[in-house]
């Protein structure tokens, strides 16, 4: 593998390119930065109108109406929200006299044992 040598002065140079790229280049910088920026601009002061507007709303909105209707008895609360929602049966609240008594003989299960 051959090292070039370094061409003599007055031959062909490359053209060097600034760090900054050339002017078409900056200038098209400029401007997408600029445009960026009136468009931040735009948007905040498009949330300002519509933060003032908000607050006017508010001042006018009557803060308590009165209600047109009289109230209603509401009814009685449940007691067991899950049985309304019907994710279990409905239990009675007394317990009724079928269940069997402490003693009684109980059916055989199938595995055999009692």
């Amino acid at each position: 593998m051959a090292i070039p040598s370094p061409a003599p002065d007055g031959a062909a140079e490359t053209p060097s390119a600034p760090l900054g790229g050339t002017r078409a280049e900056a200038m098209q910088r400029l401007q997408v930065g600029a445009s960026l920026l009136l468009g931040i601009v735009l948007i905040v002061g498009l949330a300002n109108v519509i933060e003032e507007r908000a607050k006017q709303s508010d001042k006018t909105v009557v803060a308590e109406a009165a209600a047109t209707v009289a109230p209603t008895a509401a009814a009685a609360p449940a007691n067991d929200p899950l049985a309304d929602a019907g994710v279990v049966p409905d239990l009675p609240a007394q317990p009724s006299g079928t269940a069997s008594a402490p003693g009684a003989t109980q059916p055989a299960r199938i595995d055999g044992s009692q």
